[in-house]
């Protein structure tokens, strides 16, 4: 019976956490990665692969300001696409974790759907696209639950302001 009740806790505690698996960056990580850009001078490769990885840790940050980053240089990296599919399934990937970060959970499903229709079988896009469509029923399930509460309030406000009259 306690597990059940502690995993009744954990459920409405998660629910409410918001706990998505998607992994958090630190910014020492972040500028490790800047110093590899500074540094991987004129080779092509070694500096695309070095954008690559400040971009995943950028969009993985704790930091809005630095996820805003993330998200900018991949799309200016789509928008000059010169890329295999393989790494433009990678930018497209890390582009919906950027906009899941800020919030804007709709362009980031359309971009995981992207991603799928890449690679339909990719399990890490699977994994976010459950993600972002539970944080969307989540706050849609707030969202009414708050309305609700406020149309009782009012309600009950009214109901008292009648009975006072008589």
């Amino acid at each position: 019976m306690d597990a059940k009740i502690g995993k009744f806790f954990d459920s409405v505690g998660s629910f409410f956490g918001g706990g998505d698996q998607i992994p958090w960056c630190d910014r020492d990580i972040i500028v490790g990665c800047e110093r590899e850009v500074a540094e991987a001078g004129d080779s092509n490769e070694r500096k695309s692969d070095s954008i690559m990885r400040l971009s995943w840790a950028l969009v993985h940050s704790r930091q809005p300001e630095d996820v805003q980053r993330g998200i900018a240089m991949l799309e200016d990296s789509l928008v000059n696409n010169t890329s295999s599919p393989l790494q433009q399934r990678e930018k497209l990937y890390l582009l919906a974790v950027g906009y899941y970060r800020s919030g804007a959970y709709s362009r980031s499903r359309q971009l995981v759907e992207q991603c799928l229709e890449i690679a339909p079988d990719w399990r890490q896009a699977l994994t976010l696209k459950k993600t972002i469509e539970d944080k969307i029923a989540k706050d849609g399930v707030i969202g009414i639950g708050i309305t609700a509460t406020a149309v009782g309030l009012i309600a009950g406000g009214i109901a008292a302001a009648l009975a006072r009259k008589k």
